[in-house]
């Protein structure tokens, strides 16, 4: 069953006192805008009684019209219904019926075209409570791959004669909250440098050279054995050294962190 307002009862245009006196302002105004036609525009205006006969008329084909154009967009809403997966189409109506939108058509086309374009999730409407998710912990992982999933990757300019190297940033929960690790891999020697000739590009397969080593930035609420525990799963996914520290914000003046 679909939700909808029933539209009025047709009833006839009611000649009202007040309606008489607003439409003598109309024709007093449109003499006054004008003083030397005055004259001329009273002799076109018409009086209140043929202006009532009129707009009986005219209301009776007004209401017709409204009611085939509400008509025709509570069908062109039903046919685009029609068109959806029979499971979403069962979810919309469901929600149709609870929801705080007027049960007119402009609004159901409305809501049609919220769901089509993303802004209003059938399982999740707005008008409903739902309670907050829990964030994804992982306790006690058996892989570091388990525990982070990688969100982003960047290079990292090496400088004259030097090759291009992988910045990779990870995230992950193992309890005590969100924490943001940035891997980057150096060569043992820090005075040294990923070279490379100008018409070869660095391929992964140097990276995995003994004379490298991988060094991990952890970022968040992390204890001394989160960080112990990060560097024994890093480790174990690697060939070459892993070292693992964590990145302390530094506090200025004021409490404002840089």
């Amino acid at each position: 069953m679909m939700r909808f307002g029933r539209w009025h009862r047709p009833e006839p245009y009611r000649d009202t006192s007040r309606k008489r006196a607003a439409f003598h302002r109309k024709q007093r105004l449109e003499r006054e805008a004008l003083p030397l036609f005055a004259d001329d525009i009273a002799a076109t205006q018409h009086g209140a009684d043929e202006e009532m006969a009129r707009r009986t008329i005219w209301w009776d084909e007004y209401e017709r019209d409204r009611r085939d154009q509400r008509a025709a967009w509570w069908r062109k809403g039903r046919a685009r219904l029609f068109t959806l997966p029979d499971a979403l189409r069962a979810r919309v109506r469901e929600i149709w019926r609870t929801c705080p939108y007027p049960a007119d058509p402009a609004s159901f086309a409305d809501f049609l075209h919220q769901i089509a374009v993303g802004k209003l999730d059938p399982d999740r409407p707005p008008w409903v409570f739902h309670q907050e998710r829990s964030a994804r912990i992982t306790r006690d992982p058996s892989s570091f791959h388990d525990a982070f999933r990688q969100i982003g990757k960047r290079k990292i300019a090496g400088g004259p004669n030097r090759a291009e190297s992988d910045e990779r940033l990870f995230c992950g929960n193992l309890g005590s909250g969100i924490l943001f690790l940035n891997e980057r891999v150096h060569p043992i020697d820090r005075n040294a440098g990923f070279h490379a000739a100008s018409d070869h590009r660095l391929r992964d397969s140097h990276l995995r050279h003994a004379d490298h080593r991988v060094e991990i930035e952890v970022r968040g609420q992390c204890s001394d054995a989160d960080v112990a525990l990060i560097e024994q799963l890093a480790q174990a996914a690697e060939t070459r050294p892993v070292t693992v520290q964590r990145i302390i914000p530094v506090t200025i003046a004021g409490g404002a962190r840089p």
